[in-house]
């Protein structure tokens, strides 16, 4: 992984809150630059607490996650970690910088402008098992300036995680695309209004039978010969999302953006990071993260109320792809887009169809369409996935193989990929 050449004073001239061509340029010389993480990750290993907690709070009890026993009894032979229980590890596998990528990696080009998550995908390699550990490495991929619809300019700005297991095996790669928009513009968000009205008891009886009647494939194998194009998946409901659910999502998920910890830990971040803390309506420093259980907060930022997170909308659509795939199954891509806000209040629909199915490379894959859809009707997050299921020749499915055997090269074919692609 090289380092960048850039001198300690580039000369470039940026402007809080306008996106300007200097940090477009500022942004574009942070490519295939590993950046270190300020946080530590919430978990250090995969333990058997940690990923029930994680799995309790998007609403699973899958005991391959949740049962040690039942895990033990598995393909995997012992109790494995959800697909996306990833966010909550990885300890730093970033390079020390030296001074002049210390001064690239310094700040935020684009600091003051909105920013909205609006593509994640994943790609699996391998499980992360009970007792694992996991390293990660995070670096910018792509940068795309696009004209927004609301008016004005946005930069689509592309960062790479990759995750390593306790054997220094490529486990998963996760890539996020983050939309910069000039507050001016995201702002105009706020006059599309929120018609959000009272449950009925009508309607909540209607939402507790859809979750009384979940069920889960498990240790029954589901077959690759036995699926077929337009088969639907048993949906899944969330919510309605209520304070509470964004609270027990954080105590398996972590903090994630503010490091953890309260009180005299919270005042020792705040000190160093105090943009990370704004006062609130008692001119008290509280997180950024509060617009997410704050509406007072999301409505100062042009937003009509809280709202989730991209994380669990993707963790929603892993759970109903986990699942229908079984215990045997693996899910081995995904991708989604979130183009809409799911508010506090809102209900989600989670679901799912088979689009198809092919044997490629000695795969058995089933490419499945997946989306989150809330009681407007609106789809909130459309979504594909690729699933590797086993047949009756071959109970047993191969795990696909990483396009690259570690962390350096899978930044440059990263890299490659990004160029390709645009």
């Amino acid at each position: 992984m090289k380092m960048t050449d850039m001198p300690e004073d580039s000369g470039i001239e940026e402007r809080f809150g306008v996106l300007t061509e200097e940090a477009i340029e500022r942004s574009r010389r942070r490519l295939g630059v590993p950046q270190p993480q300020r946080n530590p990750p919430h978990n250090y290993e995969v333990t058997w607490d940690a990923v029930r907690h994680f799995a309790y709070g998007y609403g699973d009890d899958n005991p391959l996650y949740c049962d040690p026993a039942h895990g033990a009894a598995t393909r995997w032979g012992r109790l494995i970690a959800p697909p996306t229980f990833l966010y909550t590890m990885g300890e730093d596998a970033a390079p020390e910088p030296d001074p002049q990528t210390k001064a690239l990696l310094k700040g935020d080009p684009f600091a003051g402008l909105g920013s909205y998550q609006a593509v994640m995908e994943f790609e699996w390699w391998r499980p992360l098992e009970l007792g694992d550990r996991c390293r990660m490495l995070q670096a910018q991929v792509g940068v795309q300036p696009k004209p927004s619809r609301f008016g004005g300019r946005t930069v689509h700005v592309t960062h790479d995680f990759l995750y390593t297991n306790g054997a220094g095996q490529m486990h998963a790669v996760r890539r996020g695309t983050w939309i910069n928009a000039e507050r001016h513009t995201s702002k105009k968000r706020a006059k599309e209004k929120l018609v959000q009205e009272p449950y009925t008891s009508e309607r909540l009886a209607q939402i507790d039978a859809l979750y009384a009647a979940e069920t889960r494939r498990g240790a029954e194998p589901r077959f690759w010969e036995d699926v077929q194009a337009g088969d639907e998946l048993q949906p899944r409901v969330k919510g309605p999302l209520t304070t509470t659910d964004v609270v027990v999502w954080h105590l398996g998920w972590g903090m994630q953006l503010t490091p953890p910890g309260s009180f005299r830990l919270a005042h020792r971040v705040r000190t160093k990071a105090p943009g990370l803390y704004p006062p609130n309506a008692l001119n008290v420093p509280d997180t950024v993260q509060r617009l997410h259980w704050e509406p007072q907060r999301a409505q100062e930022l042009g937003l009509p109320n809280s709202y989730d997170y991209g994380g669990m909308r993707e963790t929603w659509l892993c759970h109903i792809i986990t699942d229908w795939m079984g215990d045997d199954g693996w899910l081995w891509k995904l991708r989604c887009e979130h183009r809409k806000f799911n508010y506090i209040g809102d209900t989600t629909w989670v679901r799912g169809r088979v689009t198809g199915k092919r044997r490629e490379g000695g795969r058995n894959e089933v490419h499945l369409e997946v989306w989150c859809e809330n009681q407007r009707g609106e789809t909130t997050t459309p979504g594909t996935a690729v699933v590797l299921l086993p047949t009756r020749e071959r109970p047993r499915v191969e795990l696909p193989e990483s396009p690259a055997p570690d962390l350096d090269g899978m930044v440059a074919h990263e890299l490659r990929r990004f160029d390709v692609a645009e």
